[in-house]
């Protein structure tokens, strides 16, 4: 999903945030319904003592002030009327109807069958809407109707009542429905951010500090893919994280003894090869068949020149060099320019500076075993630097023969030649395409090698952009 974070940090922070979503959720469950019906409680004890106070006055009081008495009484949420006759009709059952019709006959003095409750919730209808007159819904003939004081903002009443007052008339209220108690109060939403800002500073410096390890990993490995000399790294974080440390450790001593190892017996053989190879050429000078003298002494050179070869690349190989940012753009140049002068017509086309992280030197023997085979067997070719993502791709396009299909590949392996555009007389001795490959393949990029329709080669090399600086 996307819009699940993508680093350790962030998981952590959203997973902690969801679960105390689901706590407070939980919280919200368990303790808002009791927070309601307390609110609810003091609702109604407010209006039962405010029934008991409005009866009060009305005793206390001429009988033509009542209406007044009566109309000051009236709220949005609590309205009352004085009729001939009780306006609830349908008497309700059940607990909290009778002990609200009970709190209401110790707050008016009066026997409990003196007072009348209707069903609680149960559904009043609007007349005609003038001056907010309604009627119960049970009925429907004209005497019972009355104004009730005040608008009716409410359609449902939460219980209504009719007490009998000491005159013979009856005190009619009706209770809208109480203040809600919104388990998303203020109150919460306030704890509730300042819950998920503490867990989110906790969980980012917490995720931060179990995802360094990784970090550090991820760019040793990343080094140590691009061919750079990585020091063992820290075991610290977690058990799992300082296992993984751990296996990489390992892993990395093991690669180093091992290419250190084969460089070495390598480096043993080609030397090795000098002596046998000159005591030949000694011996080949006494041949007496000039023509003979001359193929054996060929073979020789050929032979010295292959060994020198795999001494040099072994030796640069040896050298570790350092990692440092160096522009692309004028390292092919310069080297353009440098085969210009032997007789290559190579071209590289403007693109400005691209700065990578890389070991020149090495890069530098890459791309002018590229250019060199591009100029020689491909009479001219043209240089262009592109960004693609991430990626910087150098592509080279020659205007030659072109390799057939099927050695596209098998070019790149050592000691390759084809006969049909390398010949020995060229002095290359099959190691040229290799040691790019391996040098560029050692800074996380590839060569891909492809014809062109128009005739010709065109080699692409891909380099990740990365920046030294």
């Amino acid at each position: 999903m996307r819009l699940v974070p993508k680093s350790l940090a962030g998981r952590l922070t959203l997973l902690l945030l969801f679960a105390l979503v689901i706590a407070q959720g939980v919280a919200v469950f368990l303790f808002a319904g009791e927070r309601i019906a307390a609110v609810r409680h003091a609702h109604r004890d407010n209006v039962i003592l405010r029934v008991g106070t409005v009866a009060q006055l009305l005793q206390d009081t001429p009988r033509a002030l009542h209406g007044a008495v009566v109309a000051a009484a009236s709220t949005d949420f609590v309205q009352f009327s004085l009729t001939r006759e009780p306006l609830v009709g349908e008497i309700g059952t059940g607990k909290r109807v009778t002990a609200i019709a009970y709190d209401l006959s110790v707050a008016l003095g009066v026997g409990r069958e003196r007072v009348r409750v209707a069903p609680l919730w149960k559904r009043y209808r609007r007349d005609d809407g003038s001056e907010g007159r309604w009627r119960s819904a049970d009925h429907d003939r004209d005497e019972t109707r009355d104004h009730y004081h005040g608008p009716r903002r409410w359609r449902h009443h939460w219980f209504m009542a009719s007490a009998a007052m000491p005159d013979g008339r009856w005190l009619n209220v009706a209770v809208g429905p109480p203040p809600g108690a919104p388990p998303w109060g203020r109150t919460f939403v306030l704890s509730f951010l300042l819950s998920a800002l503490g867990v989110a500073i906790v969980a980012v410096l917490m995720g931060r500090r179990i995802s360094k390890p990784m970090r550090s990993l991820a760019t040793a490995a990343d080094r140590l893919g691009r061919g750079e000399e990585v020091d063992d790294l820290p075991e610290a974080g977690p058990l799992e994280t300082r296992s993984t440390v751990r296996a990489f450790n390992l892993m990395r001593a093991r690669l180093d003894r091992f290419v250190r190892d084969r460089t070495a017996m390598l480096a043993a053989i080609s030397h090795d090869l000098r002596t046998p190879i000159t005591s030949l050429r000694l011996h080949a000078e006494f041949v007496e068949d000039e023509e003979t003298r001359t193929k054996i002494i060929a073979a020789l050179d050929e032979m010295q020149r292959m060994t020198e070869d795999t001494l040099a690349f072994i030796r640069e190989d040896m050298r570790q060099e350092g990692t440092r940012t160096v522009d692309l753009y004028a390292l092919i140049d310069s080297m353009a320019a440098d085969l210009a002068d032997l007789g290559h017509e190579i071209a590289v086309l403007e693109s400005g500076r691209v700065t990578i992280a890389c070991r020149p030197v090495a890069l530098r023997r890459a791309f002018r075993n590229l250019l060199e085979n591009a100029g020689t067997y491909g009479v001219r070719a043209r240089v262009r630097i592109t960004r693609d993502g991430a990626q910087l791709r150098i592509v080279i396009e020659d205007e030659g023969p072109g390799v057939p299909e099927a050695d596209l590949e098998r070019v790149f392996e050592p000691f390759v030649r084809l006969d049909e555009s390398r010949g020995r007389d060229t002095g290359g001795t099959g190691l040229g395409l290799a040691i790019a490959r391996t040098i560029v393949r050692g800074h996380g990029g590839d060569i891909r090698l492809e014809n062109r329709e128009e005739g010709g080669l065109r080699a692409t090399v891909t380099l990740p952009e990365v920046d030294g600086a």
